[in-house]
């Protein structure tokens, strides 16, 4: 829990922007208020956000990389290895450096991989949305490492919004970038769902009959 209450750490937005009383996006505006999200939220309606395909919709804030963090990460994942959590042995084993040459821990690749739903969250806000869902991922690669102390964020661009029963389906370009380098040290495309209305019960049952049947035999 600790590790995602270090996710909450943001300023608060304070703009006066008022949805519908009792709708989801109100709820989730009104959430987003009491976390502390970020002043460089994007506000958009899904059609809005389709007319976007081919450009970058949002860049999220910075979030430093702590050692207390990676700590956190390691015991929530059960992942130990010594070059995250153990500061004095990776000070004079680790193959990671800083600039000045000394050795240091470094974070997880799932660590940051993680955070992209937060920063997507906290960074793009679809005003009509009912309900996200994470598809999956065609490619992640981890393309440098984030040593301790690092800050990273993440740029989203929207490659594709194909409509689907109610709602879209989105795939998008994320780059995540480590302050001060040029590289990314996370690139990936990451195909989600977004739902701005229930789903008819005619579609369901036309997915559901599509979906490969398991035998229990």
């Amino acid at each position: 829990m600790k590790f995602f209450e270090r996710l909450t750490s943001a300023p608060v937005c304070t703009d006066s922007k008022v949805y519908a009383a009792g709708t989801t996006a109100d709820a989730s505006y009104k959430r987003r208020l009491v976390l502390g999200y970020p002043r460089s939220m994007v506000r958009t309606t899904l059609s809005d956000l389709a007319t976007k395909v081919g450009s970058e919709v949002g860049v999220s804030e910075w979030f430093e990389v702590t050692q207390r963090v990676i700590d956190e990460f390691a015991g929530a994942t059960r992942d130990l290895q010594w070059v995250h959590v153990d500061a004095e042995r990776a000070t004079r084993e680790s193959p990671f450096r800083t600039q000045d040459g000394a050795g240091c821990t470094v974070a997880h690749g799932f660590l940051t991989l993680s955070m992209l739903s937060h920063w997507m969250d906290s960074t793009v806000i679809v005003t009509d949305r009912r309900a996200g869902i994470n598809v999956g991922f065609n490619k992640i690669r981890f393309s440098g490492p984030v040593l301790v102390g690092s800050r990273i964020r993440a740029r989203f661009t929207l490659a594709s919004s194909d409509p689907i029963p109610g709602g879209a389906k989105l795939l998008w370009n994320v780059s995540v970038e480590r302050e001060g380098q040029s590289r990314p040290v996370l690139a990936a495309e990451w195909l989600t769902r977004v739902l701005t209305a229930a789903v008819p019960e005619a579609a369901s049952d036309q997915r559901a009959s599509r979906s490969p049947r398991v035998s229990s035999t």
